[in-house]
């Protein structure tokens, strides 16, 4: 996959969910995962020729893993001209030693977002950028389905309250494999997570890869329902018929 390509799908997303505006100050969540490598690259490219002026920092959020590298990142940036900001936390100690979390991922997103939220607050931003993709909404809807009994999946754009930031997903039409592609000739950092590979959302992936043997359109299918909101056909709706007849 190339840039332009990659653009095409990253462009709609910002355009239609009217993700970027004039003035501007986006931080972008970098872990240095696939995702946020490529997020950066995208959206450092798109700033070249956006009718909108922005400006980008890239945010990197240390747990405080004594073998992580964040030199790459660094130089990543550094290519793009994008300032780099490293902040750092113990939040590895925290989830691991101290809480001794049996399931570690909610705890360490929420306290990884806070620190991102905060670093972007402390630096001027009023957006920022996260680098969920196409299966990620796939996924947090099973997710949310299979774990909490909701219909529920992340939002496009929104806005949090406690710090006036608003957070975007420019790659929410991008699909994981196409990432995966795109990323290879892009400094992608291994994580150093103990939990890495082990979560829900893993096993998520494996039951919609294990559908797919026997649906092979299942992903799309489930991608269309989220996006077509005419679709929806569940009780409230049989509910408002009620008095009809």
């Amino acid at each position: 996959m190339t840039t332009q390509q990659m653009l095409a799908g990253f462009r709609r997303g910002i355009t239609e969910y009217k993700m970027i505006k004039d003035g501007d100050k986006i931080a972008v969540g970098l872990s240095g995962g696939k995702d946020s490598v490529t997020l950066l690259k995208l959206l450092a490219a798109y700033k070249k020729f956006s009718p909108e002026r922005f400006d980008l920092v890239a945010v990197t959020v240390d747990l405080g893993f004594t073998e992580s590298d964040h030199a790459p990142l660094k130089t990543f940036c550094d290519e793009l001209n994008v300032p780099f900001i490293l902040e750092k936390t113990q939040i590895g100690e925290v989830v691991f030693d101290v809480r001794k979390e049996p399931n570690p991922c909610a705890l360490c997103a929420k306290m990884r977002k806070g620190a991102l939220m905060s670093a972007a607050v402390k630096n001027g931003c009023n957006k920022v950028a996260l680098g969920h993709h196409a299966d990620d909404f796939i996924e947090t809807m099973l997710l949310s389905l299979f774990y909490e009994g909701r219909l529920s999946t992340m939002s496009p754009k929104s806005l949090l309250d406690r710090t006036g930031i608003v957070q975007i997903r420019p790659m929410l039409y991008l699909e994981e494999k196409n990432i995966a592609a795109y990323a290879k000739d892009l400094p992608v950092t291994k994580s150093c997570c103990p939990a890495n590979k082990k979560t829900k959302r893993e096993a998520v992936k494996g039951y919609i890869d294990a559908i797919k043997k026997d649906i092979p359109f299942v992903r799309d299918r489930m991608y269309s329902a989220l996006m077509h909101p005419e679709r929806y056909n569940l009780f409230d709706k049989f509910q408002a018929d009620i008095d009809r007849f």
